[in-house]
């Protein structure tokens, strides 16, 4: 009989126990709010009050390292540990009350979102596991509420898919519904799914033809998918996986765990494209999303014909800027501009980071002229202020930038090198500008006679093959060499006209080349020499021009005023 009957003490570990529970609860629902708003700094890159927002920001994520560990949120705690150690220079009064804050501000917001995004999968995990008998209702108060995402529900069972679309709307999404594989195809070539739930047992076409047509477009594959299927055969289940599904639910289900996977799938999707397709340090789009989304623009211009328009923007002298101020300084200009282009143009229209110093709009339903405009415009604002500050100085710039509207005929490569070719051309004509592809730009001669041979000598093939690429559109027959022997044979060989010379390969290095052709007179008289070198001394560079360099640029060099120094040593602008 005394099993029966518990203890005080055992009384006393119940209640302590449901305590704790419940003080687990309020906890994250507590969280939760300071997680909007940590979100919330973490995405405005010019709040009002910076330093108060920095201090705010500091004092939430010391508290959390404190608490979070007494509740049993030991993961909680270190990504809070972390956050505070970005954070910790707010508690410098000298620090927040200098010019520098709010550039610092953006530096820190933007170091901290990927362990913001981190925070809020953790929070989400831990509400579902403390709530697992609860309604979906309850539990849904503990999660950030959908933000209109588009999700489209296949299925033949009328009753089922009227069920689901009326409660996944209920829960704040934009719900479509198909009840066949073709009504879905037509639905997914007219608009754009965050998330895709689709029965795999349907009448006349099974779930398994819509895999084939989700695979052919690239933006496609890209979308979540839940399987919904009677069949719990294990068979199925890998066969969908490896087609590409992001998850299987055998019927019937509550629909608390469907809306739980579709909920988890939509964060972890929004948390990898925020660290996979965003450049860290401006906030814009990358250039592997670039890749991506351009096809997906022109699959709709070519469903729904109209016009397009791309524009390549490069900030003027951006080296300079650099080597002078140093990184640190570059990157906050990098930063302000980028923030300035989104402040500017539509939230349709596509702006992303090239590479280096160079970004990449792309606007739809805009003709080149229109584009030209607008860009146009926020190079005045560029004339108007600064794009950044440090430290009490401000930072002034302006960009070149070309601008090509997308024709059926072209390809993308074609397009992109059009744009590309019209930034170049604002670049000669004294930069600060704006210029529409005309087919005019220099350089884009294709008469044989006027084609100019440039040697390229270095050891590094990946380097080579960059530099080829860049310079390809002009009127260039290329060779190369992978060491110093190889490039000094190759002048003595067919005539060339220019030879970039790296100064530092294997045998041979670029340096002994220029020597050895002064010392025996091989050095051909209507040949120039341009050295890429990546040691910046004053004396590599004054040896260089000693023995015969037509010009000199240190690693790593801007791409654009490469090329404008190998036209201007063929007397191509």
């Amino acid at each position: 009989m005394k099993a029966l009957h518990q203890t005080p003490s055992d009384d006393r570990m119940k209640r302590e126990a449901r305590l704790l529970k419940e003080g687990r609860k309020k906890y994250i629902r507590e969280l939760n709010k300071q997680l909007l708003q940590l979100r919330h700094w973490t995405e405005d890159a010019e709040p009002e009050d910076a330093s108060e927002t920095a201090r705010r920001f500091y004092r939430i994520v010391h508290t959390l390292k404190g608490s979070a560990p007494m509740f049993g949120f030991a993961r909680i705690g270190a990504l809070a540990e972390n956050l505070v150690e970005h954070w910790e220079w707010t508690q410098d009064e000298e620090a927040v009350a200098s010019p520098e804050a709010r550039a610092r501000l953006r530096r820190c917001s933007q170091a901290s979102l990927a362990l913001v995004l981190e925070l809020e999968l953790e929070i989400d995990t831990i509400a579902r596991e403390l709530e697992p008998d609860e309604q979906q209702g309850q539990l849904q108060r503990t999660l950030t509420p959908p933000q209109g995402e588009r999700l489209l529900v296949i299925d033949d069972d009328d009753v089922l898919r009227a069920y689901l679309v009326r409660r996944l709307k209920l829960d704040g999404y934009e719900v479509d519904e198909a009840a066949d594989v073709s009504s879905a195809q037509r639905l997914i070539r007219e608009r754009s799914y965050d998330l895709i739930s689709l029965d795999l047992m349907m009448h006349p076409d099974s779930g398994y033809e819509l895999f084939e047509f989700l695979k052919e477009d690239p933006n496609l594959k890209l979308v979540p998918l839940i399987v919904l299927s009677g069949r719990s055969d294990v068979y199925d289940k890998v066969r969908c996986f490896y087609l590409g599904a992001d998850d299987y639910v055998v019927k019937p289900f509550q629909y608390e765990e469907l809306a739980a996977r579709i909920y988890s799938l939509l964060k972890r999707t929004q948390m990898f494209e925020q660290m996979a397709f965003r450049d860290p340090l401006t906030g814009v789009y990358n250039r592997r999303y670039f890749d991506h989304q351009i096809q997906v623009e022109l699959q709709r211009v070519a469903r729904y014909p109209g016009t397009i328009s791309m524009v390549f923007i490069d900030i003027d002298r951006f080296k300079s800027i650099n080597d002078t101020y140093g990184h640190p300084i570059g990157d906050l200009v990098l930063q302000g501009l980028a923030h300035l282009l989104q402040a500017n143009l539509r939230a349709t229209d596509l702006i992303a980071r090239f590479g280096g110093e160079e970004f990449v709009v792309v606007l739809p339903g805009t003709s080149a002229a229109d584009a030209k405009k607008t860009i146009e415009g926020i190079l005045r604002l560029t004339h108007q202020g600064p794009v950044a500050q440090n430290e009490g100085q401000s930072f002034h710039i302006t960009f070149s930038a070309g601008v090509s509207e997308w024709q059926p005929d072209l390809t993308l490569s074609e397009w992109i090198r059009r744009a590309d070719d019209a930034m170049y051309e604002a670049k000669q004509n004294g930069r600060n500008r704006v210029m529409l592809y005309t087919g005019d730009a220099a350089g884009t001669e294709t008469d044989a006679a006027a084609r100019k041979t440039v040697l390229i000598a270095d050891d590094d093939n990946i380097l080579r093959s960059i530099l080829m690429a860049k310079l390809k559109h002009l009127p260039i027959d290329f060779k190369e060499a992978a060491d110093g022997e190889e490039a000094y044979l190759e002048l003595l060989g067919s005539p060339v006209d220019l030879c970039i010379l790296d100064g530092v390969m294997p045998h041979l290095d670029g340096y002994g080349v220029l020597e050895r052709m002064r010392e025996r007179g091989t050095r051909p008289p209507h040949t120039k020499v341009l050295v890429l070198s990546g040691r910046s001394r004053e004396e590599d560079t004054s040896r260089g021009m000693q023995l015969g360099a037509n010009a000199y640029m240190h690693k790593p060099f801007s791409m654009v005023e490469l090329e404008l120094k190998v036209k201007e040593l063929l007397e191509l602008s």
